[in-house]
């Protein structure tokens, strides 16, 4: 498959197997706009499919991660009125889609962000399978402040995140939250001075890009999939789940590398 840059989201797919997308607004603190959402749906869709793709790396370009959606651009004065009910018709196929997508594509997702990450912005990075953060980045829900409601799953994502006290924290009072705390909280994976940033989440991106990567997808699914099972519906899903995975060649390899005592060389497949 071949993967193309659009306008706002710079896309790189380099020979480790790590597809690169990066937000690329750097003067509207890379602020989403239909058309980079559009493009990040169409490409993690496509890269969920591609046997060379082993993990998705999303950071922002410049200072900021994700300054939330651009609904300053949306709403500009003098502009064309919708008719009633435009976002509840848009919204699944855009932001809505985006989320889950993020969430349930058998790839893993890796987010590294600096500066603000605000609305969506602030939804993909706990989205993602492992979100690195700088320290004195700032995790923001901005709706409360401006007067309208959550969308792209904040509601969903953070009570089971962090729990509900704290998510109320976050979408009621509208409480900024730096990198280092949302570590603590287990928002985010960790968080590592700003100069760090890169080479902590590289080490990362490497090492899933090294991995097993049809036992780390099916893992991803069994383990989202799981929040709405049974144990009993679950158990069947983990019974699913290592029939495919034991017929892997990863898992041939990582039997002979066990008895060799050695580590693992796998391909991904």
């Amino acid at each position: 498959m071949t993967y193309s840059s659009t306008d706002g989201l710079r896309v790189e797919l380099d020979s480790s197997g790590v597809l690169r997308l990066t937000l690329d607004r750097p003067e509207k603190r890379n602020a989403l706009d239909d058309g980079m959402v559009s493009a990040l749906i169409d490409t993690v869709d496509e890269a969920g499919r591609d046997e060379a793709v082993r993990v998705i790396l999303l950071t922002g370009a410049g200072d900021h991660f994700c300054g939330g959606f651009d609904i300053v651009s949306r709403n500009q004065p003098g502009g064309q009125k919708p008719r009633a009910g435009s976002i509840q018709r848009r919204l699944p196929s855009q932001a809505h889609r985006l989320i889950p997508l993020v969430l349930t594509v058998q790839t893993p997702v890796v987010c590294a962000a600096r500066g603000w990450a605000a609305g969506i912005g602030l939804h993909l990075l706990v989205a993602a399978d492992v979100a690195v953060l700088a320290d004195d980045a700032r995790l923001w829900e901005p709706f409360s402040e401006r007067g309208f409601t959550p969308d792209s799953g904040g509601t969903w994502l953070l009570p089971r995140r962090v729990g509900e006290v704290r998510a109320r924290e976050m979408l009621l009072l509208g409480r900024p939250v730096d990198g280092t705390e949302a570590s603590q909280w287990g928002l985010v994976h960790r968080s590592v001075p700003d100069d760090q940033l890169e080479a902590a989440a590289e080490s990362i991106v490497l090492e899933l890009a090294r991995g097993a990567t049809v036992a780390l997808g099916l893992t991803k699914w069994l383990m989202h999939a799981g929040q709405s099972l049974t144990l009993e519906e679950h158990l069947r899903n983990e019974a699913f789940a290592l029939e495919l995975s034991s017929r892997s060649e990863d898992f041939r390899e990582g039997l002979t590398a066990f008895k060799e005592k050695r580590s693992p060389d796998f391909k991904g497949r």
